[in-house]
């Protein structure tokens, strides 16, 4: 155990638009392996503490803009992570669009996934990564599956997604997001339906347990 904790995590960056499929492929990679010195990291966590502002400002903020998010906050704890430090992870309330008081104790693993829309916009964070995916999926498969997330786990209404989306998700996403492509160690076409990337992947992850003293079934 104190071998393990010597050894500075592998970070993995999955990055791509809303409803490219990030989410799935990270979830596809940490279901085959676990059990084992697995965690997955969302951005989507790190969103501002917007306590302070009425339920009117806080709808009307554009969430995939880069200042949406406290990136500070997530670099500091990333590179706590790395040092083999445990932190305590904030979380996110979407019906209220702020965070919650409370907040997720979270020790260093061998493998650390971080995944979210915008986490190769800042270099300070992409230092932080040894492997950069970028996830690319068409924009019309990809507004259908946030109207049914969105719709389903975060409490909105269709008007309003399909608002949201029009107004900031599509410009954002061409303006921030899809430039970072450049950035990606990996570029995985059609997200979670590509099983042969996420096989890749999975197999690569695998590897780098193996090697720090892992029995994997």
């Amino acid at each position: 155990m104190s071998i393990k904790k010597q050894r500075r995590p592998i970070i993995i960056g999955v990055t791509g638009g809303s409803g490219s499929g990030k989410t799935t492929v990270s979830k596809a990679i940490y279901n085959q392996l676990h059990g084992q010195a697995i965690q997955i990291i969302t951005q989507d966590t790190y969103y501002n503490d917007q306590a302070d502002m009425t339920m009117a400002e806080r709808k009307a903020v554009n969430y995939d803009h880069p200042l949406a998010f406290d990136t500070d906050l997530l670099i500091e704890q990333l590179a706590d992570l790395r040092n083999n430090k445990a932190i305590e992870m904030p979380v996110y309330d979407y019906t209220q669009y702020t965070r919650s008081t409370e907040t997720v104790h979270v020790e260093p693993q061998d493998v650390i996934i971080l995944e979210g829309i915008l986490i190769l916009d800042d270099e300070r964070l992409r230092d932080l990564m040894d492997i950069k995916v970028y996830v690319d999926t068409d924009d019309d498969i990809r507004i259908i599956r946030r109207i049914k997330r969105d719709m389903a786990e975060r409490g909105r209404t269709l008007d309003s997604v399909i608002n949201q989306y029009l107004a900031t998700v599509k410009p954002m996403h061409h303006q921030f997001v899809e430039p970072t492509k450049r950035y990606a160690d990996i570029i995985v076409p059609e997200g979670g339906e590509n099983r042969v990337a996420i096989d890749i992947l999975t197999t690569k992850v695998r590897d780098i347990l193996v090697k720090r003293g892992h029995t994997l079934q």
